[in-house]
């Protein structure tokens, strides 16, 4: 998505400095080239040597560290520049001028489009003067996005978060145009089904819906008009998405089906439950002496009905979660169900499945391909799987 762009990377002096570890990792990982530059108060939450590893570039942090017109090197050099976190401190130094570091020279040489992830305290946030500032600087052409509100390092709860690295990910790759799905409609599904017993009770597994929200995202990410069908899971319902809450497997056959026909892309990330009570008790089951036994019946197999109506030119992909035999499984369920990818999870393999947030995958396509990814942040497994296959939508 970002392969070939040369981005510098600012970050100043605030606990949200931990968090540009990550974007700088989402950067890289979509294929840009970063050059980080740091100020002396950004080093006091997190080393230089954590930031030069993940861009494989030594960061700047001195003017007089080696040759000093570091700056206006760096500042010919980018296509876009990215400071984030971007503190109240800096953000009023750009407003007026003031050149004193290393990042606010930068920031006066570079030839390239800025944009800003403003991070503080909620009062720091609120106050006029920073205000003002960031108003001179969207007159001065700086794109600022906004905070996020929620709790805060001070041990408030208010505005002043900065944008999480997947938003500011997304507002990078809307900065530089065209995306690999723009155009295509996208169904995703996620987080598992429950089948009711009684009232009180039901069925369900330990899926959480995170894997299948990152593909979502990442989705969006690339472009895509995306509908998102999520079984009942804790994670936030707001993202650059069409959201259809279901619970059991069959409203997620039903909502899954109904919208299929037209889909470029279909991803069934979701643990939809293979059995399902064949009897539900409308009232609460109450305890007795001797064992309660329960007759469970199969669900609609959502996936198979997917692959046998699947239309000529649409991708579908499906996900295998095995404990034994985990490649030839994988490969069998992708013959069955007719489908184009097939993603594999080993719950041998350690920090990989439900409830964490890595994931460890094996990607194998029906053209026989097959790409092993090692242990990686969910986010960043969602960015794999969506290259892999956005290749085949693309040719």
């Amino acid at each position: 998505m970002l392969a070939g762009k040369k981005i510098i990377v600012g970050i100043t002096g605030s606990i949200a400095a931990y968090k540009a570890a990550l974007m700088v990792r989402l950067f890289v990982k979509n294929g840009a080239e970063v050059r980080v530059v740091m100020t002396e108060a950004a080093k006091q939450f997190v080393g230089s040597l954590t930031f030069s590893n993940l861009s494989q570039q030594p960061v700047f942090s001195g003017l007089w560290d080696g040759n000093w017109t570091e700056h206006v090197h760096l500042g010919a050099w980018g296509d876009l520049m990215v400071v984030a976190p971007a503190s109240a401190n800096t953000l009023s130094k750009f407003a007026l001028g003031i050149c004193d570091n290393a990042l606010t020279a930068v920031y006066l040489s570079a030839k390239c489009p800025v944009l800003m992830a403003p991070a503080m305290d909620a009062d720091m946030y609120q106050h006029p003067s920073t205000f003002r500032n960031l108003n001179q600087l969207k007159k001065d052409g700086v794109q600022v996005l906004g905070v996020g509100t929620g709790f805060l390092a001070s041990g408030l709860v208010g505005e002043g978060r900065m944008a999480e690295p997947e938003d500011i990910l997304e507002a990078v790759i809307n900065h530089f145009g065209p995306r690999p799905l723009h155009g295509k409609k996208v169904l995703v599904s996620a987080g598992p089904t429950r089948e009711a017993i009684d009232p009180v009770r039901f069925i369900s597994n330990g899926s959480t819906g995170t894997m299948g929200y990152a593909l979502a995202r990442q989705a969006a990410n690339l472009g895509a008009t995306v509908t998102l069908v999520s079984g009942p899971v804790a994670l936030s319902p707001d993202g650059p998405w069409e959201l259809i809450n279901v619970n059991s497997a069959a409203e997620m056959f039903v909502a899954m089906t109904s919208r299929s026909a037209d889909q470029d892309l279909i991803i069934m990330t979701a643990a939809v439950g293979d059995y399902q009570p064949v009897e539900f008790s409308p009232t609460k089951i109450k305890k007795a002496d001797k064992n309660l036994v329960l007759e469970l019946g199969r669900t609609q197999d959502i996936l198979r009905h997917l692959g046998d109506t699947k239309p000529a030119g649409q991708v579908l992909v499906g996900f295998a979660l095995e404990t034994n035999d985990e490649e030839a499984h994988a490969l069998d369920k992708m013959k069955r169900k007719n489908l184009d990818f097939i993603v594999l999870n080993a719950l041998c393999d350690s920090g990989a499945g439900f409830g964490g947030s890595t994931n460890k995958v094996t990607v194998f396509g029906r053209d026989g391909q097959k790409q092993s990814f090692e242990l990686k942040g969910k986010v960043e497994v969602a960015a794999d799987i969506l290259n892999a296959v956005c290749k085949t939508i693309q040719q």
